[in-house]
């Protein structure tokens, strides 16, 4: 990958494509059930951890975030570790590179964090939830972006290749010939 040699290769193409419309089915999902249980008001925040007797909320038991945690922090390490590892090939300086890479699984940690925060520590923390949400969808959008150009830019490559002519030849043209010369 470190030479540029998968950019040409349809089926890694083809595998990044797909797995990229996964994922941004995943981020649509993650918008989805956010704004179904909270907003970006840090009050919606402590009212869905930590309940509301006038809307007859319970508040959200240890065990239930338990379960939430352990699926949300291997799925999100393995999904920010390949969009991640994408970008290490982008072109982007080493800065650049390193504070994308972080934003991303800092947002991730805060994102999953900041929910224990609110409910067992003090319901002030709300905003690192708002903010954790924030930044992970922002560096997901970013990541899925890239990965998105990235392949739009390859395949072009690959049909300006395709389409090379040597005067009214096509490379195609070229090679049929060439297989057929004793």
């Amino acid at each position: 990958m470190t030479n540029g040699g998968y950019e040409n290769q349809p089926l890694m193409r083809l595998t990044l494509g797909l797995t990229l419309l996964f994922l941004v089915l995943f981020t649509a999902t993650n918008f989805e059930m956010y704004f179904s249980r909270m907003s970006l008001d840090p009050s919606s925040v402590v009212t869905y951890y930590n309940g509301s007797e006038e809307e007859f909320r319970p508040a959200r038991s240890y065990q239930s975030m338990l379960e939430v945690a352990h699926s949300h922090t291997a799925m999100m390490a393995l999904v920010l570790l390949m969009l991640t590892h994408l970008l290490i090939f982008a072109p982007f300086s080493r800065p650049a590179k390193v504070a994308f890479i972080t934003s991303a699984f800092v947002s991730g940690i805060v994102d999953e964090g900041a929910g224990w925060l609110v409910r067992f520590v003090d319901p002030s923390f709300a905003f690192l939830k708002v903010a954790g949400f924030v930044g992970l969808q922002a560096s997901l959008l970013f990541l899925l972006g890239n990965l998105a150009i990235f392949l739009l830019k390859a395949r072009a490559r690959e049909k300006q290749l395709s389409r090379f002519t040597l005067g009214e030849e096509t490379v195609e043209d070229v090679e049929e010939e060439e297989e057929q010369m004793p």
